[in-house]
């Protein structure tokens, strides 16, 4: 395996991240502890408890959530559109790179983005709403899950897309509603029975209820089907990324 080469487009990735700190760290961190201002300390404190869980605190896997998948997907799609964009991904496809040594550098530091600032945001949230992490291998494992499972869907995207405002759609379009309505700020056992089984064919409704059940312990489903499901996401879209760069699709032309 080419470490150097995988080394190189990790260590550029992530310059480039530090580079706008505003923007990548900054700006998600502060959207993120509006939300814990509104709905953890403000509303949260009016409503009642949820699964013997304040309000406040149960909506704290939901928003990280939110943040990680939205800023996984961003970091992963601009990481390797911006090479299309200016023409430079022709040296990357004639490199003696592989697809898949290109792919644990982008994916690679995209996640390390994500993970950072999931955890930023985790640490952010103790200063508003007091809360406890039951299994904390667990949480860290979702944690790590998701953010290489949509940074390998960003890059998806980002292969794809042809100008920058396809690199918005699905993020605005699909990703940030899924989130809202995958119990984000509520428990789909709250929904009358038919919109729960509807729910759960909202494949973000895994995601949040087993990181939630990493954290206190209750789930909306089966912390196993959760860890299965989100598996499962992360095999189709390495078989994607694996066709597109056999098939050159949108690289080579």
């Amino acid at each position: 395996m080419n470490t150097h080469g995988i080394r190189a487009i990790y260590r550029f990735e992530m310059a480039r991240a530090f580079r706008t700190r505003m923007q990548s760290i900054a700006s998600p961190v502060i959207s993120t502890s509006l939300y814990f201002i509104v709905f953890g300390s403000a509303i949260g404190s009016r409503m009642g408890d949820i699964d013997g869980i304040s309000y406040g605190a149960f909506i704290i896997p939901g928003l990280v959530m939110l943040s990680l998948l939205n800023e996984s997907i961003s970091n992963a799609s601009f990481g390797i559109y911006m090479p299309k964009w200016s023409g430079t991904v022709y040296e990357l496809l004639s490199a003696p790179v592989s697809w898949f040594e290109a792919l644990v550098g982008y994916v690679g530091a995209a996640a390390t983005k994500s993970m950072m600032l999931g955890l930023l945001i985790l640490a952010t949230a103790r200063l508003f709403v007091p809360y406890e992490i039951a299994h904390p291998f667990w949480m860290f494992g979702f944690l790590l899950l998701t953010s290489v499972s949509f940074s390998l869907f960003g890059f998806i995207i980002g292969l794809w897309a042809d100008d920058f405002q396809k690199l918005q759609v699905v993020p605005l379009m699909i990703v940030t509603p899924l989130t809202f309505l995958g119990g984000a700020f509520y428990s789909i056992n709250m929904l009358p029975p038919l919109w729960q089984k509807l729910s759960l064919i909202n494949p973000v409704v895994y995601l949040i209820s087993g990181f939630r059940w990493s954290f206190y312990g209750v789930a909306d489903v089966h912390i196993a089907v959760s860890a299965g499901m989100t598996l499962a996401f992360l095999g189709i879209c390495l078989v994607l990324v694996w066709w597109l760069f056999k098939s050159g699709y949108k690289l080579r032309h």
